[in-house]
């Protein structure tokens, strides 16, 4: 792959198709590694912050653990320790860390925030989850299909759901990156925005891949080699848009009907947490309120033999030590 050595992972955009399979052939090469036993601290004596301004499960883990293995020592900064944006400005908490830190990891709200991190900070900055992008979800999804299916390009992906944020951003930018088929299935008002649109539509010219945007489910998932979804309301959105999503989306859940119309090569994904059954505070409340049992994905589903979505969840943490790696690490 190209030379990372020293470079932010802000989106997917930035990156060449050739630097993307890079790091999928990294983060497959460090797999094989931890698989087998073999140390790959290739990071010795390093140090990086991990800045939380949005709670998590998979991807502190995968950071953590990731530095972990490269030999290096992650800091957490979660909302009550870090006065990052209230008593700090972005730039001045930036260049302080930058000074302390090798590397800062940022998940949390708008874009801007880890662009300027970058920006200011004088060191690899790598963006954990933002309000519109999500990159090392979508790393780790393509590395679970690459595993699955063998190769990205040509394959058939159709997002079920609300497309307006950073999973359906950033799984149709990888789409158009790979020379894959992206397909964004929902209401209209809840496709993605036009400009970003017209970004991915000029880079599929260039690598063969396409959009489509879709209403109907079942045209829209037939012959799909992965079915994907996410919950309903994204992080940090009031509870009162529950009753309007549920209205809106209720007919894109993902079904057995669905993945069956799709086709036995079909597979489901979901980023995590996913809320298919009642064993979940959220999930509970829903049924009081509104009597579901599950919301955009079925228990058949999730747990049925075509769902590779705990494979995708723990390719988080090959992915984003592939990307640690490639900024930090000598000779990758």
């Amino acid at each position: 792959m190209s030379d990372r050595k020293g470079q932010h992972f802000l989106k997917l955009l930035d990156l060449s198709p050739a630097e993307i399979d890079g790091l999928l052939l990294l983060a497959a090469a460090l797999k094989a590694q931890k698989k087998a036993g073999i140390p790959h601290r290739l990071c010795e004596g390093k140090s990086v912050a991990l800045i939380f301004e949005k709670t998590s499960t998979r991807t502190r883990c995968a950071f953590e653990v990731a530095a972990s293995d490269l030999g290096m020592h992650p800091v957490y900064l979660d909302p009550k320790s870090s006065q990052i944006g209230k008593k700090e400005s972005i730039a001045d908490t930036a260049r302080v860390l930058g000074r302390m830190f090798d590397g800062i990891e940022y998940r949390g709200f708008g874009q801007e925030i880890v662009e300027e991190l970058a920006a200011y900070a004088g060191v690899p900055v790598w963006n954990g989850l933002t309000n519109e992008f999500h990159p090392t979800q979508i790393l780790a999804d393509f590395l679970t299909i690459r595993e699955h299916f063998g190769t990205l390009a040509g394959k058939k992906l159709v997002y079920m759901g609300d497309a307006r944020y950073n999973m359906g951003n950033s799984l149709m930018v990888g789409c158009a990156k790979m020379g894959m088929q992206f397909v964004a299935c929902a209401p209209k008002k809840y496709f993605p925005d036009p400009a970003l649109i017209a970004a991915c539509e000029a880079v599929c010219a260039e690598t063969g891949g396409s959009l489509a945007f879709i209403e109907d489910p079942m045209a829209a998932t037939r012959g799909a080699d992965v079915i994907y979804t996410d919950v309903w309301v994204s992080m940090g959105e009031p509870d009162e848009v529950w009753q309007e999503r549920i209205g809106d989306l209720l007919p894109y859940r993902v079904t057995a009907a669905l993945m069956e119309n799709a086709g036995p090569q079909c597979r489901f994904m979901h980023c995590l947490p996913a809320f298919h059954d009642l064993k979940t505070g959220i999930g509970r409340e829903i049924y009081e309120k509104f009597g579901l049992d599950c919301m955009e994905v079925e228990d058949t589903v999730f747990e049925g033999p075509q769902s590779i979505v705990f494979d995708e969840a723990e390719n988080r943490m090959h992915t984003i030590k592939a990307v640690m790696a490639a900024s930090l690490a000598e000779g990758i």
